[in-house]
């Protein structure tokens, strides 16, 4: 018999899954429990609700953005304006990799949630909002570092962080409807030029 951790960990992974490949409000709570091999009184037992279940999913997908995708690329041992084009091979060879095996791009799972989710849930848009801050946060420590080392001229960190932020996730969008990971390739690049002037 399966550990409680273990069971619970099996409906979060499951959920993961099922989310990122299809619309969160096509998905319901018999389907995850059916492809999780768990009973609908297990799947209640940890999560009161499908949001409260989509809030955790969204917590652990941020936990592994942190630890795994983001840190790695925001590695404070590159120079600050590496980690930009690292950030961008990471977000094409993950993409391609879930094309190789699926037959089509993803996208970034926090994106769709946001896309499908935001007019409806205030809860949920308001914890997706706070994964994407975070990130935008590792955006403008990045741009701040390299203003002090003199990589870039000054700037105005916060709004190009963000502009970055909107860059990398419209780039991402755009090549999930064309299901073309390779164009993250082409368009990355063009990240490192954007810039936002400080307002005097």
């Amino acid at each position: 018999m399966n550990s409680t951790p273990d069971t619970r960990q099996r409906i979060l992974s499951t959920a993961r899954e099922l989310f990122h490949a299809n619309n969160y409000a096509d998905i319901g709570i018999k389907q995850i429990c059916d492809a999780a091999q768990v009973q609908k009184g297990s799947f209640y037992h940890f999560f009161p609700s499908k949001r409260d279940l989509a809030l955790a999913v969204i917590e652990d997908m941020a936990d592994d953005w942190a630890h795994g995708f983001v840190h790695e690329a925001f590695d404070q041992a590159l120079p600050p304006m590496e980690r930009l084009d690292y950030l961008i091979d990471a977000a094409y060879y993950w993409q391609k990799a879930a094309k190789d095996i699926e037959g089509r791009m993803p996208g970034c799972l926090f994106g769709n949630l946001v896309l499908e989710l935001s007019t409806r849930d205030d809860v949920l848009r308001a914890k997706l909002s706070a994964v994407f801050d975070k990130t935008r946060l590792r955006f403008e420590e990045t741009l701040q570092q390299a203003v002090e080392t003199g990589a870039l001229a000054p700037l105005d960190t916060n709004l190009t962080a963000q502009a970055m932020l909107a860059y990398l996730e419209g780039m991402i969008l755009l090549a999930k409807s064309r299901n073309e990971p390779e164009l993250i390739q082409h368009l990355g690049p063009a990240i490192k030029g954007i810039r936002i002037e400080l307002s005097h």
